[in-house]
């Protein structure tokens, strides 16, 4: 079934062909049958907001199809995008379980499906099953390797030449492309790049055609081929 933002629906979790590869999705039968009991599905366009940081935690939200950036902003008003979510990942996991509120906005970069389970469906579902605890720790385990990742692009980077190349080579290990030339797809413009590693759009523009002038990197619209991948490690690590 197409949504009407041109994507296909999955109806129900338990025809899903996608559920061997994702950490949540990925339950035994009789549990993943209490999940599609309690679960709404719901498509949305690019842009829409799924929950907002400092809102009470209304439940989870599964990412099916799609993707979605994980922002947090200052009081001053800057923003900061601290993580692109992939389908499998379950956003707003650790306020649902806590109580407290979102921590960060979770808006979609292209069309998503998305699975919601209200807060009290989805701490009763944890107290019926030790399978999906586990599942539920795996994913907090994950979520807080990735801030340590994070923290150390952020922290331990001197310069801004040195973040945007390891965002580049994190984004190609996530991607799995081991041609000699990756191609990545850019879902974020240049002012969402800045805001990832902490600088300004100027200067993210300004290092792109710098990469593109040593022929370390190409692009074509929203497509970038790394065409040096010991340049780009170089950069990133010994610059």
């Amino acid at each position: 079934m197409l949504s009407p933002y041109g994507m296909e629906i999955v109806e129900s979790c338990l025809t899903c062909k996608l559920r061997a590869d994702r950490i949540f999705c990925n339950l035994p039968a009789s549990a993943l049958q209490t999940f599609e009991s309690i679960k709404s599905a719901t498509a949305y366009p690019p842009g829409a907001v799924l929950f907002v940081e400092g809102q009470l935690p209304r439940g989870i939200f599964v990412l099916c199809k799609g993707s979605a950036k994980l922002s947090i902003n200052s009081p001053g008003g800057k923003t900061m995008i601290v993580k692109l979510a992939e389908p499998g990942e379950v956003l707003g996991l650790s306020a649902t379980m806590s109580g407290k509120p979102y921590e960060v906005t979770a808006q979609t970069i292209d069309p998503c499906q998305v699975n919601f389970i209200k807060r009290d469906d989805f701490l009763k579902f944890l107290k019926d099953d030790v399978e999906v605890c586990f599942k539920v720790a795996e994913q907090l385990g994950e979520k807080y390797h990735n801030a340590c990742k994070e923290v150390r692009l952020l922290g331990l980077s001197h310069s801004a030449a040195e973040k945007l190349a390891m965002l580049l080579l994190d984004w190609n290990s996530r991607s799995g492309d081991a041609k000699p030339e990756p191609r990545l797809t850019l879902r974020l413009t240049h002012e969402e790049i800045a805001q990832m590693i902490g600088t300004s759009r100027e200067t993210v523009t300004r290092l792109f055609a710098d990469l593109k002038k040593q022929q370390i990197v190409q692009t074509k619209g929203s497509t970038l081929v790394i065409r040096n991948t010991e340049a780009l490690r170089e950069i990133a690590y010994h610059n």
